[in-house]
């Protein structure tokens, strides 16, 4: 799912998210505690937005990187910052991974990108068919808990398309997403062949209290994204 705030303003959101909390304090951290050891490997990064990850994985030492996203204004911007060091690509998600071969992924990487997918059967199949078989898929997305206060429907197991705006980059921006309960995201894993290995709530860094004591509360007490690892069946 397209939104502007990916697009028209992707070098706004790429200052914003550089040090900005939810994402350089929370999730990134959360995530990156999630991955093994990346020298040598070879990488996907799925949703790569600005190429924060890609830099990641680079100076990590992993063999090859490939990055796709939907915007091609973030590809763009990737190309623009690691040139010739990544292969990127625009690829919608929710139409799978046609450019990638079988078996040839050691890790997939794929921060906050999922609530923006309508039906994951489609995401995990095909992240099924790209890991090698001793690869595995770390990914974050909205928390369920959290995105509960969101729904108009009251009913927590019926996925639902939420309408918001954000202020990310200074200025209300509308988003869109898909709200789900966690036993959609479950379900949408192991029926497509892949095993949970890991669930993390993720933890919001110290230095967020010197930045803001009410929300370094509040995300210290309550989830806002979750986190997966999880690896085809063996």
């Amino acid at each position: 799912m397209k939104s502007e705030l990916y697009s028209k303003y992707a070098e706004q959101y790429d200052a914003a998210i550089q040090d900005n909390i939810h994402n350089a304090c929370l999730e990134r951290p959360s995530l990156q505690a999630l991955l093994d050891d990346l020298s040598g490997l070879d990488v996907v990064d799925l949703g790569c937005g600005t190429g924060i990850y890609a830099q990641y994985f680079i100076a990590q030492g992993v063999r090859s990187l490939t990055c796709v996203d939907v915007s091609e204004s973030m590809v763009e911007i990737v190309r623009a910052k690691l040139g010739e060091r990544v292969t990127a690509y625009v690829q919608d998600l929710s139409l799978g991974l046609p450019q990638q071969k079988s078996a040839s992924a050691d890790v997939i990487v794929c921060p906050l990108v999922l609530h923006y997918v309508e039906d994951l059967t489609v995401v995990f199949k095909e992240i099924h068919r790209v890991l090698k078989p001793a690869g595995y898929m770390v990914f974050s997305t909205h928390h369920p808990f959290a995105d509960f206060e969101c729904s108009q429907s009251g009913n927590y197991f019926e996925r639902e398309l939420v309408k918001q705006e954000w202020n990310t980059i200074g200025k209300p921006v509308a988003v869109s997403f898909y709200r789900r309960s966690l036993t959609e995201i479950s379900d949408a894993i192991t029926s497509n062949g892949l095993v949970i290995s890991q669930i993390c709530e993720g933890k919001v860094l110290e230095k967020v209290k010197g930045i803001s004591a009410v929300t370094y509360q509040k995300l210290s007490n309550r989830p806002n994204f979750i986190f997966i690892k999880c690896h085809p069946s063996r």
